[in-house]
């Protein structure tokens, strides 16, 4: 948490001024439309990834789909997960986020000024409600990244089990899967260090309906799995076949 604290300590006028703005947009969604909503996060994000001494490398952005709304399925490991695909991700997407944590200073501003959806862990009812919002929005164009584990534990790079109710919005919606892996994001808040770090993000290749129509949800959320577990393997091998160290570099 070293990193955290220290970049809200040396960030504080960059993250007043960006808050104020993210409400103000948020406030006046008649002037500013989801791509300049969508730029002012990355633009937030990018100053964030510069005092926090964050590097993210990227892979497989060709094929994420050129039209319509998909959901981007990625491993949880900490904080910095959805701004780190966020930040490589170029057209506008929006985050699946827990109920409880989106209320906290910054993320409730980030989760409003990108038109998130929240999903409380407890209230079956809310669950609902929120996975036909997400089905309506993707049905409409809209692209949502979810993280179908629920939680960050202090996993590192090894995958927890994914909840395959997660999986029902895109059933619903009839949209492509897109599996994300994501690699060393937790070297961002997890090690009390501020020397520079590297995370990886790698787009997979998408997972059609017609891939997926006849599969229930676990089966569904098994197949996401094994291919993100098959993509974090592909970043280890290119971490250890680089001259550069991926967890820290100079």
């Amino acid at each position: 948490m070293l990193r955290f604290y220290y970049v809200i300590f040396i960030s504080l006028p960059f993250i007043i001024y960006y808050l104020l703005m993210a409400e103000y947009y948020v406030k006046h969604r008649d002037k500013y439309d989801q791509e300049q909503c969508y730029d002012l996060a990355q633009r937030l994000i990018k100053r964030f990834k510069k005092n926090a001494r964050i590097r993210t490398v990227s892979y497989g952005e060709d094929r994420l789909p050129a039209e319509g709304g998909y959901i981007m399925y990625s491993n949880h490991q900490g904080r910095y997960d959805a701004l780190g695909i966020i930040s490589v991700h170029e057209k506008p997407c929006s985050v699946v986020m827990d109920e409880e944590r989106s209320h906290v200073i910054l993320a409730e501003q980030f989760v409003n000024l990108l038109e998130g959806i929240r999903m409380s862990k407890t209230d079956i009812k809310q669950q609902i409600r929120a996975s036909m919002d997400i089905r309506r929005a993707v049905e409409k164009g809209k692209r949502y990244i979810y993280f179908p584990e629920g939680k960050y534990e202090r996993n590192g790079n090894k995958l927890q089990d994914f909840k395959p109710g997660a999986f029902k919005c895109a059933k619903q919606a009839k949209a492509p899967i897109v599996p994300v892996a994501i690699y060393d994001s937790h070297m961002v808040f997890d090690v009390n260090s501020l020397r520079k770090v590297t995370t990886q993000v790698y787009f997979l290749e998408p997972i059609y309906y017609e891939e997926y129509v006849d599969k229930n949800t676990l089966e569904i959320s098994q197949m996401v799995r094994g291919r993100i577990e098959e993509g974090l393997k592909a970043l280890d091998e290119k971490r250890k076949n680089m001259k550069l160290n991926y967890h820290f570099y100079h």
